[in-house]
């Protein structure tokens, strides 16, 4: 069994930065693309960025790239989300996904994940 728990969510002015964190049990991070999804009130999970076990390889939604850096410290067992250049469109709960069975692109297309966390609230206000 997997856990991860997201941090780092919080309330930002528009043009401003956060960086989200998702730390996972375990030993097995390493094995595992893993992924950033974000849900808004009253709309469907969407997805935000993925990237390789490996780190080697990344994939961004449109409406992230250039402002949004996803990264992973598999030493540490962790994903992490800079977000740069916030805008009100992008308030939502952030969820990380970890799905062994995946590249970084095919996240982008999947609607589950081998696991989940439970989100952190990111709130941009203009």
């Amino acid at each position: 069994q997997v856990q991860l728990v997201e941090s780092g969510g919080g309330l930002v002015q528009a043009g401003g930065s956060l960086r989200l964190s998702c730390t996972t049990s375990g030993r097995t991070f390493s094995t595992y693309a893993m992924g950033w999804f974000r849900q808004a009130p009253g709309k469907e999970r969407e997805f935000v960025a993925a990237i390789s076990r490996g780190g080697t390889t990344t994939y961004y939604a449109d409406s992230v790239k250039g402002r949004f850096t996803i990264s992973r410290d598999n030493a540490k067992n962790t994903v992490y989300l800079r977000m740069n250049n916030l805008k009100p469109e992008d308030t939502a709960v952030y969820y990380c996904g970890a799905e062994r069975n995946a590249t970084a692109q095919s996240m982008a297309i999947m609607s589950d994940m081998d696991y989940w966390g439970k989100g952190t609230l990111v709130t941009v206000s203009s």
